[in-house]
């Protein structure tokens, strides 16, 4: 892409909509539930379970809070919040999973860890894994054709189950927000995730308040490298590189967008392009990252949901 790549509509203010894709990618996913005695609590397990997972480029997943959820929206009539977490593989969203209940839910006071997909023959075992810190002191419980485990801790018991369902997710949707202000550029991105959290779900975007700034391209010139910095995106290599931003540009930032299908992605895509109010901002333009659709096999256009059926 380059400056001079061709528009296919406009938002407010005359903002440019890149007639471009995004280009995303199958993993494999798992959504559950976790709960506590209060919903401060639950939130801080659901934040802490979900650290260091912004790009499996160097974690062991990605990964986020859905959302909130009230105590009738949970297995055990407590507050909660909902997780999505994704992985190349099932083996490795298996360890991931063991990892990060173990060692971010059980820790945390009061709660309790819920499987909130369908089981079939592609669950991964996590309770059933974790209940050997009972040291031989853990329960199982049946609940009609779900087993749950009961370790015992310093302030009761941690229930947690056996089994997790897992799905084939999407990972990689995004919009890149360019605008002539860094103030005024993040600022639109924070809209957009605002308005991509509040009317989405099965969506996570991982990024550190749902916004990444430092974009990257595959490969390096240092061999040791998977991803390196996306030049033609920084403002401050125009003239040295093939840049893909206008003069007017200064500040670039990215909105990654992973969800449990197709449709979760394209439509968190869709109310982050077109919900906001961007006036004022000095957005410039919108688009998105891809790889020439060499690499990925999801490909979401943004003349499509800009202008949808």
């Amino acid at each position: 892409m380059s400056a001079l790549s061709t528009v296919c509509g406009y938002l407010a203010e005359g903002i440019e909509v890149e007639d471009t894709f995004a280009e995303a990618f199958g993993m494999t996913a798992a959504r559950l539930i976790v709960t506590a005695e209060t919903a401060a609590w639950a939130r801080i397990a659901g934040q802490t379970a979900t650290g260091y997972a912004t790009s499996v480029i160097a974690c062991d997943a990605e990964a986020g809070v859905e959302r909130e959820l009230e105590p009738d929206q949970t297995p055990d009539g407590r507050p909660g919040v909902r997780l999505l977490i994704f992985a190349l593989s099932r083996d490795a969203l298996e360890k991931a999973l063991v990892k990060r209940v173990g060692q971010c839910v059980m820790t945390c006071p009061t709660t309790a860890c819920y499987n909130d997909w369908p089981l079939d023959d592609r669950a991964i075992v996590v309770g059933g894994k974790l209940r050997y810190f009972g040291d031989g002191w853990q329960i199982a419980k049946l609940v009609g054709e779900r087993r749950f485990w009961r370790m015992p801790t310093m302030d009761g018991e941690f229930a947690c189950e056996e089994r997790f369902g897992t799905l084939k997710g999407v990972a990689g949707g995004n919009l890149l927000f360019q605008g002539t202000t860094p103030t005024g550029t993040l600022e639109a991105a924070t809209r957009a995730v605002a308005a991509i959290r509040a009317q989405c779900e099965d969506v996570i975007l991982p990024f550190p308040g749902g916004i990444a700034r430092s974009g990257s391209k595959v490969g390096s010139k240092y061999q040791m490298l998977r991803a390196s910095v996306n030049d033609a995106y920084a403002p401050t290599l125009r003239g040295l590189v093939a840049s893909a931003l206008p003069e007017s540009v200064q500040c670039v930032y990215e909105l990654v967008i992973d969800g449990l299908s197709f449709d979760a992605v394209a439509q968190a895509m869709r109310v982050g392009l077109t919900q906001p109010d961007f006036r004022g901002l000095g957005l410039a333009r919108v688009s998105a990252g891809n790889y020439g659709g060499k690499l990925g096999p999801y490909h979401f256009h943004l003349r499509d949901l800009l202008n949808p059926p």
